[in-house]
């Protein structure tokens, strides 16, 4: 059989094929259920996909297309496209489009409840009365506005005028498109303007952005563009990953590219993904917070033959992977009640889900809208009123305690077992002696016989049997206590 990813000391994850018996090497980090890493067995219990919970009394939010939130010690940083002309469409003039495009900004102290749109006195527009445009449309940012995507840099060493940086850019349509007003349209605007693709950008505050390079480190030709670029540091892989809109044979997919230095870029990986006949139209993969090692992926899913609805997925992938997982093809947020969802292109969801407090996580709707859902609570193996279990695959890990995500109902409990390779029973770690969980808890520790020691086993092949009715596992890992515990 094959192991989709192995977790390898100092390295990221690679996709091998190797026997189910070798151990996957977890160390103290937190694994979710998001792909088939750790599920070996699961006999009457079930992975359940989780409907995030819409927020319904939220006061008004600024919104627009192609939005990034941005996780910023208490601040969340919010940039959207916004048009100088409302309204604005690209059948009036695609040139003309473009041009009217501006990079709109917000901000947020309480989670996301409520928004500012400061007067920034960066860029003099008169169409836009607030003030609060990060990024207008210029000979160097023709294009960039329509799709700009920030992120925060992480990388050990980075200059403080460079913490945040940030990736834009777009394709000239064919010369032959049907679009065109004027049959020099085209060459006029690359005359203008230059060439297509990704441009990058930086500035110290997340305000003031300047250009890096004025020609773009990705070329137009290996990607269309015309959605949200999603750009990070992996401080698992060691070098900046980007994953970009392409046409796959007429479908809308994905594409994946790295970089050590953010200017010189590796040659595009096609990444596996799409169901059949099915277009994403972003991918928004991100780095999952609490576990940087998985990238996360919300993908606005078009249904280009029945009026371009659009909805969203949920898929995953691991450092180094050609390939999106996905335990559930179907979606993870509906258009919903009302006609607001089921427009031309109603819903899309803002590069990066956000922590807002210490239980909970959000999701930002084009149109307005909030999703919260509980901290790590994408997938979860989860049983029924039966009992069930939920057998691991053979890991290792490096920590002293196991902690889990967890709920139960009143009725339900969780009790863990731990086995040796061979599926016998680790002295003192049987289910007898394991005291049974209940409740609800973010991070919740393991005991036998009140004790939550297992750092005897450390570095050691084991298993771990879950036996469960009525919970739900979110996740699980090992960490080390504080010292000043």
């Amino acid at each position: 059989m094959k192991l989709p990813f192995l977790a390898l000391p100092g390295a990221f994850f690679l996709s091998l094929s190797i026997a189910w018996a070798d151990p996957v090497d977890i160390g103290t980090r937190r694994e979710l259920f998001v792909d088939d890493l750790l599920i070996g067995e699961l006999n009457g219990t079930s992975l359940k996909l989780h409907e995030p919970h819409k927020l319904r009394r939220v006061p008004p939010r600024p919104f627009g297309h192609y939005a990034t939130v941005l996780k910023d010690g208490e601040k969340l940083r919010l940039y959207y496209r916004g048009d100088k002309k409302p309204g604005a469409h690209w059948r009036n003039g695609w040139g003309k489009y473009h041009e009217g495009e501006v990079t709109l900004y917000a901000e947020s102290e309480d989670g996301g409840i409520t928004w500012t749109t400061p007067d920034l006195e960066i860029f003099e527009v008169p169409e836009i009365k607030k003030g609060n445009v990060v990024l207008d449309a210029t000979d160097d940012t023709f294009l960039v506005t329509h799709n700009f995507t920030p992120f925060i840099d992480t990388r050990p060493g980075v200059p403080a005028d460079e913490k945040y940086k940030a990736m834009g850019g777009g394709r000239y349509p064919a010369e032959n498109w049907g679009g065109w007003k004027t049959p020099d349209e085209r060459k006029k605007l690359r005359e203008k303007y230059g060439p297509g693709g990704l441009k990058v950008f930086a500035s110290p505050d997340g305000l003031n952005w300047r250009i890096l390079q004025k020609e773009p480190v990705i070329h137009e030709d290996v990607g269309s563009f015309d959605s949200q670029n999603a750009a990070f540091w992996s401080e698992t892989e060691g070098q900046y990953v980007v994953y970009f809109r392409w046409f796959d044979k007429g479908r809308r997919a994905i594409r994946r590219s790295t970089s050590k230095d953010f200017f010189n870029w590796t040659e595009p990986v096609d990444m596996q993904g799409n169901a059949k006949n099915e277009h994403l139209y972003t991918s928004c993969t991100q780095p999952y917070f609490r576990a940087p090692h998985i990238y996360v992926a919300l993908p606005t899913r078009f249904q280009a033959s029945a009026g371009a609805i659009t909805d969203i997925a949920f898929m995953a992938t691991r450092p180094g992977s050609d390939r999106y997982h996905r335990h559930f093809k179907h979606a993870f947020i509906r258009p919903g009640l009302g006609k607001s969802g089921w427009g031309n292109r109603a819903n899309y969801i803002t590069q990066n889900v956000v922590p807002v407090s210490d239980t909970e996580m959000k999701m930002f709707m084009y149109g307005g809208g909030q999703y919260v859902m509980r901290l790590d609570g994408f997938i979860s193996i989860n049983a029924g009123f039966e009992e069930g279990e939920f057998v691991t695959r053979t890991l290792q890990f490096g920590g002293d305690h196991l902690e889990l995500n967890y709920s139960t109902a009143g009725a339900g409990n969780i009790r863990v077992e731990i086995q040796n390779a061979d599926e016998s029973v680790i002295p003192g770690f049987s289910l007898e002696d394991c005291d049974p969980i209940r409740g609800d808890a973010i991070s919740g520790t393991v005991s036998w016989k009140e004790n939550p020691d297992v750092n005897k086993l450390a570095g050691k092949p084991v298993r771990l049997r879950f036996v469960m009715n009525e919970s739900d596992l979110f996740s699980l890992r090992f960490p080390e206590k504080a010292k000043s515990e």
